[in-house]
């Protein structure tokens, strides 16, 4: 099973703790993610701190209008640095999903690493190829601008 690589990078010009309650809040998650991907949240995790552990369920459409749910596990956690997620089940073989945060030049620089994979071998890597890539890249270019509009540039 061939396991792809994706990084971002992004500068946010607000103090780290304003913007890492953000985003140690799952349920802010519909703010970050496109309208098209119909995202639902089924856990209860409204006003719940992100720990270690924590199993969030979601309703996705990744691609081509499916439906699918989707299971997440926040992994690790150090606070105001990184936080790890990995699918435990859904749409990818694996997906392991790290959000780091560094306090620099009067903001916060934000790194998303992302490993995943398809499976399905020569299939899945034309998947990838076809569609897949392009759809994560974006994910995280909608990503990118929504949190320009919630913290500016």
């Amino acid at each position: 099973m061939k396991v792809y690589k994706k990084e971002w990078n992004q500068f946010i010009p607000k103090p780290l703790d304003e913007v890492w309650e953000f985003f140690s809040r799952p349920e802010n998650l519909n703010e970050v993610t496109p309208k098209d991907m119909n995202f639902e949240i089924l856990s209860d995790i409204a006003n719940k701190p992100m720990y270690e552990g924590m199993i969030i369920n979601y309703k996705v459409t990744p691609l081509l209008g499916i439906k699918m749910r989707w299971t997440t596990e926040i992994q690790r956690i150090k606070e105001g640095k990184y936080f790890v997620d990995e699918q435990r089940f859904g749409p990818y073989a694996m997906w392991h999903h790290e959000h780091h945060f560094e306090e620099k030049d009067g903001g916060v620089y934000m790194t998303d690493s992302l490993h995943y994979a398809i499976g399905f071998g020569p299939i899945g890597n034309l998947a990838n190829w076809l569609i897949v890539d392009n759809k994560i890249d974006e994910i995280f270019a909608y990503r990118f601008e929504a949190v320009e509009r919630l913290f500016g540039k």
